[in-house]
């Protein structure tokens, strides 16, 4: 996803706006890679009582949370469209995603958790007991975006603590105030410390991947690269979810009425602010020119405001001035190539605001196909056929997710699969991000590794260590150990080649030789 610019002036707090109209809504501290470092010892040191208390226990607590989150949702709420200008409908959905993502894994951290017994494979294993042991990632980092200031650090914070892990949260110096709430609301239950958040810019974010024990980024790719490659040279893991252009196939057999709502909602839900955002739409040539009325007229309906009045306004502002020049300049580009703004193009004069943009024909040597938008501009392409449009929904260096818009779901199956992206949405968009037991996860530039899933979900903050242990009383030595001889050698021979061959003529023919034999 695309970002602003970074600040290099010397500061000692950040000022919080309200991009929609510019006034302060808060301001948090910046912290020092030396006040980083304090925080991540003390979270070390608190994580080990914290890890023994078990799945069932730390779900107790997660419990208690979702409850406090519930009984200040109307503040929250108020704290997420402060930062962010958007509209009260999905600044609620934040709050209400953390609590569900909280049941559907205190539900099952016991048992996504559990020791495994794995069954021994062969004669030589099966006179031990094999056990995987899920341990947690002693201090997670986990470094979030501004688009969705409460959901994702909530989302990737309480799953890494039901895993056992203490959980330092570095949110965007943009929207900083959520990811605050978030913390205070956990001390203010009594719950252990075993969770933090700090601010600042660029240089705090990077002591917490030089500190921490693993990292769950998501961002830009650019910023991602560099939280890997920083990741890898510290030899810690990382998962990060980056930025996309998520295509949408309109086929001719699909429900224009249903697509174009759908479509419309997924490109510019969070005014087009969002990783999954539809950024591109391809529509079999039969049906185009319907298409596109629908879509111009769902487009041209909707209202875009502050949402001072609740429910007021359905799109909302950009979160800075960097990505509304951004959207700008695609705009720009496009009509310099030779493409029509059917609805909206311009910025409203007004703070952020940028009109809910329909464009058509454009093609991929344009930025707003080729490049992340990041805001409320769909670019829609005309194309032959099915083959036409999976071939360029797949021409992109990209790969988050996707929509299909089809009549048959057989068929919508049969494109999903041919589609270069880590999730499709048959008939709907952004679906996925509900779905716990899916893994939401970008192929090519879109990431590296995935969130959720069901239980990778918890198990991806964990080390996995292996015990064996002895099935039978013990000899004080065995076959393979010291010392070497040829006895022990062709015996050993023998009954290994006994256990691996698959055929009578091979189990019994003896190839093994000494190097006096082969003299």
């Amino acid at each position: 996803m695309s970002v602003a610019p970074q600040s290099t002036q010397v500061q000692d707090a950040i000022d919080v706006r309200n991009p929609g109209n510019g006034t302060l809504v808060g301001s948090v501290p910046v912290l020092s890679p030396e006040a980083v470092l304090d925080v991540v010892t003390g979270l070390r040191a608190e994580q080990v009582a914290w890890e023994a208390l078990g799945p069932r226990q730390r779900a107790r607590w997660l419990r208690i949370y979702r409850d406090w989150l519930l009984d200040n949702e109307a503040a929250l709420v108020a704290t997420v469209q402060a930062e962010t200008g958007k509209p009260l409908a999905e600044a609620e959905l934040e709050v209400m995603l953390i609590c569900d993502v909280i049941n559907y894994y205190s539900d099952r951290a016991t048992k996504f958790l559990s020791t495994e017994r794995i069954r021994p494979h062969g004669i030589l294993t099966a006179v031990k007991v094999l056990r995987k042991v899920y341990r947690p990632q002693p201090v997670v980092g986990v470094i979030t975006p501004w688009n969705f200031p409460m959901m994702i650090p909530g989302v990737d914070s309480v799953t890494a603590l039901l895993a056992g892990a203490a959980v330092l949260i570095k949110p965007s110096e943009v929207t900083p105030l959520s990811a605050v709430a978030l913390v205070r609301g956990w001390r203010e239950i009594g719950a252990p410390d075993v969770f933090a958040c700090v601010t600042g810019f660029g240089p705090t974010g990077a002591a917490v991947v030089d500190t921490v024990d693993m990292v769950q980024f998501t961002g830009s790719t650019a910023t991602g690269r560099s939280i890997a490659v920083r990741a890898a040279q510290r030899l810690i893991p990382c998962c990060v979810e980056l930025g996309g252009k998520d295509p949408a196939l309109v086929l001719a057999d699909a429900n224009l009425e249903r697509a174009a709502n759908g479509i419309a909602w997924g490109g510019l839900l969070n005014a087009g602010q969002a990783c999954v955002s539809v950024e591109r739409v391809y529509v079999e040539a039969g049906v185009h020119d319907e298409f596109v009325a629908l879509l111009t007229e769902k487009v041209r309906a909707l209202r875009q405001g502050g949402d001072e009045q609740p429910f007021t306004a359905d799109v909302g502002a950009l979160a800075n001035d960097g990505q509304l020049q951004i959207v700008k300049r695609q705009v720009a580009d496009a009509l310099e190539r030779g493409a029509t703004v059917a609805v909206g193009g311009s910025a409203t004069g007004v703070g952020t605001y940028f009109e809910p943009t329909v464009i058509t024909g454009v093609d991929h040597s344009m930025e707003c196909v080729r490049d992340e938008s990041f805001g409320p501009i769909i670019p829609v392409i005309k194309v032959a056929d099915v083959d036409e449009a999976i071939r360029l929904a797949n021409d992109s260096e990209y790969g988050l997710s996707a929509t299909v818009w089809t009549g048959s779901r057989r068929r919508g199956l049969d494109v999903a699969r041919k589609l270069e992206v880590g999730a499709v949405n048959v008939n709907d968009a952004v679906a996925n991000l509900f779905c716990f037991g899916l893994p939401h996860g970008g192929w090519k530039t879109s990431g590296l590794g995935s969130r959720l899933g069901g239980a990778h979900g918890l198990r991806k903050y964990c080390r996995q260590q292996a015990i064996t242990v002895p099935r039978v009383p013990t000899l004080t030595s065995e076959l393979l150990w010291y010392p070497y001889s040829r006895k022990r050698a062709t015996t050993v021979a023998r009954v290994l080649r006994l256990l691996v061959a698959r055929n009578p003529r091979r189990r019994t023919t003896n190839n093994f030789k000494t190097e006096g034999d082969l003299k």
